[in-house]
C-alpha cells in the first residue's frame, strides 16, 4: 500500500551555521544557533571549522561538547572544513583528510564535508592515489563527501566526473552538489546534475544573484522553476542543506526564526 503525502518520510533539511550570519556564530558560538535552527524545524546543523572562534574550539573535546549540545537539540550534525582533499598540484592531500575524519569523530558527526580542490581541469586518479583515498575514507565513521567550490580549481564537471569514474562503486566517498557554486566557476548546475548525480549524497541549496565578481547567494524564488528542476535532477533522499542567509524578522527582536522556519518547509517541499 502506498504512503499518503503525510505519511511519506519528507526531505531531510540541515541548516548550515552561515545561514544565520558568520559574524552572529563567531559571537555566540555554533551551539546557541544549533537551537535556532532545532526551533526552525531543521533535522540536522552543519558545522563550520572556518566560523570556529578559536583554534582551541577545533580540539577534540571541545568539539565533543559541542556535538553533545546538538545532540541535545534532536538534531544530527555535519562537520565542514574549508580544506580541500586535494593540493594545487592535483595530489591528494591524505592528512587534510585524516583531521577532518578525526575532527568530525570528536563532534560525532553523520557527514564530513571538505572541498575537492586539486587543479582547474583535474586530480591525480593513478591507482596508488585512488587507493590511498579509499583507505583514508574506510577509517571514517561519517559519510566523507567533497564539495563543488567557487574556484575553476575544484568547481569544474569534469574534475568530478573524473574522479567518480575513476573510482570503484563502493569507494566511499561521496559529493556534496552546491546548487549555486556552479555559477562561481562558470559552469551549468543543471550539466552537473545529469552527468554526476548518481554520486551526489548532501546537496546545499541556494539560488544566485548579480553577476561575476558581485554574485551572492540568495533564497531561491517562490515558483523558481528552474531551481525546481535542478532538486529533481538529483537523488530525492539525501539531505539538503540552506545556506543561503536568513532575513530578520521585522519583529522588536530583530530574530532570524521565522524565516528560519519558512525556508527549511520551502526546501523540504521543492
Amino acid at each position: 500500500m502506498a504512503l499518503s503525502p503525510s505519511e511519506a518520510k519528507r526531505t531531510e533539511v540541515v541548516i548550515v551555521a552561515s545561514a544565520f550570519g558568520a559574524d552572529a556564530i563567531r559571537r555566540d558560538g555554533h551551539a546557541v544557533w544549533a537551537g535556532a535552527a532545532a526551533r526552525a524545524g531543521a533535522d540536522g546543523f552543519e558545522v563550520r571549522r572556518e566560523l570556529l572562534a578559536d583554534e582551541a574550539d577545533a580540539r577534540p573535546e571541545a568539539l565533543a561538547q559541542l556535538g553533545s549540545q546538538i545532540r541535545a537539540h534532536g538534531l544530527w550534525a555535519v562537520y565542514s572544513t574549508p580544506a580541500t582533499l586535494f593540493r594545487d598540484d592535483g595530489s591528494l592531500d591524505i592528512a587534510a583528510l585524516r583531521l577532518a575524519i578525526d575532527e568530525a569523530a570528536a563532534l560525532g558527526a553523520r557527514i564530513v564535508k571538505l572541498q575537492l580542490g586539486g587543479t582547474e581541469s583535474s586530480v591525480a586518479t593513478d591507482p596508488a592515489t585512488l587507493d590511498r583515498l579509499m583507505t583514508g575514507v574506510a577509517a571514517s565513521k561519517a559519510r566523507v563527501v567533497v564539495e563543488n567550490g567557487q574556484l575553476k580549481a575544484g568547481g569544474t564537471i569534469g574534475a568530478f566526473e573524473a574522479l567518480f569514474a575513476a573510482l570503484p562503486e563502493a569507494s566511499g566517498l561521496a559529493m556534496t552538489f552546491d546548487t549555486g557554486n556552479w555559477h562561481w566557476a562558470e559552469q551549468d548546475p543543471l550539466d552537473a546534475a545529469k552527468r554526476i548525480a548518481p554520486h551526489v549524497a548532501y546537496v546545499h541549496c541556494k539560488a544566485v544573484m548579480g553577476e561575476g565578481a558581485r554574485r551572492f547567494a540568495a533564497a531561491p524564488a517562490n515558483g523558481d522553476a528552474r531551481f525546481a528542476t535542478l532538486l529533481a535532477q538529483l537523488p530525492g533522499d539525501v539531505p539538503r542543506g540552506i545556506e543561503y542567509p536568513f532575513i530578520a524578522g521585522a519583529g522588536a527582536d530583530g530574530s532570524l526564526d521565522a524565516d528560519a522556519e519558512r525556508q527549511v518547509a520551502r526546501i523540504a517541499a521543492f
